[in-house]
């Protein structure tokens, strides 16, 4: 499975670098690259919603539908920014969660 992803995310920056070196479109390029960093970052940071299991599977979710949006954008070119940022979404209801519940995800935060 982390095989797959890992395969996934390295055909993602390839296609972005062929289809910039196709057309030349440095913003294009830029933007793309910048979201989907931004994409494997909210899915890194996801792991904090590991405690509410239901939580954490649609956060997957919106994790794969933002990086069809990302793919998106590179193939169509129309940048879907509600697509991209929609895994914030579990991440900003698991801290609202947790403060409105008080501190049974404690434990999540220790560094």
């Amino acid at each position: 499975m982390k095989a797959l992803i890992i395969l996934g995310i390295l055909a993602t920056f390839g296609l972005i670098f062929v289809l910039y070196s196709r057309n030349k479109d440095l913003k294009k390029m830029l933007l793309s690259l910048g979201s989907f960093i931004l994409i494997i970052s909210l899915g890194i940071m996801g792991n904090i919603t590991r405690p509410i299991i239901p939580l954490f599977l649609v956060h997957i979710l919106l994790v794969i539908f933002a990086w069809g949006g990302v793919l998106y954008y590179v193939l169509r070119g129309r940048y879907v920014w509600w697509a991209v940022l929609s895994p914030v979404v579990t991440i900003v209801l698991f801290i609202a969660l947790s403060l409105l519940e008080g501190s049974r995800y404690e434990d999540v935060f220790i560094f």
